[in-house]
């Protein structure tokens, strides 16, 4: 078939090939968007759904927190009443109630730690005191004022601690 059949000449063959090869340019752009948007969309519910449990578990936090010196007044309590024969009901009592309040926080994800011979670590021990020792190595809890609380793996309040530092070798 001849140029003149076909209606169309050279240039103008020339240019619907060029629309097509645009056309074909522009709709891979538009796929390359369009998977890019959709690979975004499922990211963003990913990080939807993460942000989701991470509130889900942490969301008591405050509460929790409020409650920890609850159990810091009964540990008080108790070592106050334990020397008094009389008050032995009252310490059977208040150590009762410490105890649920123990399991219904465990139960909230919430752990008490203890942190006595471990060495110091500012995110989970809050150094309330200084104590000169020969005996422990510098750096190493001594004294516990006041356990610490985990929630699941977050620190809801750091244990309040004594740390030993060694002896001034000038003062001897």
């Amino acid at each position: 078939m001849s140029d003149a059949a076909s209606g169309q000449g050279p240039k103008q063959q020339a240019d619907a090939v060029v629309d097509v090869a645009a056309m074909k340019r522009e709709l891979d752009e538009k796929q390359d968007r369009l998977l890019r948007a959709l690979a975004e969309m499922d990211n963003m519910r990913r990080r939807a759904q993460r942000d989701r449990e991470e509130f889900t578990r942490y969301a008591t936090e405050s509460l929790l927190r409020d409650l920890i010196p609850i159990i810091d007044n009964f540990d008080r309590a108790l070592e106050a009443a334990r020397g008094n024969s009389e008050a032995a009901k009252v310490v059977e009592g208040i150590s009762l109630i410490q105890r649920e309040l123990l399991r219904v926080l465990e139960r909230a994800g919430v752990k008490r730690y203890s942190a006595l011979g471990q060495p110091f670590d500012p995110t989970r021990h809050e150094a309330t005191a200084s104590v000169v020792s020969a005996d422990a190595k510098p750096n190493t809890v001594v004294a516990e004022m006041l356990p610490g609380y985990l929630l699941h793996d977050r620190v809801l309040r750091a244990a309040q601690v004594a740390v030993a530092v060694a002896p001034d070798e000038d003062a001897a």
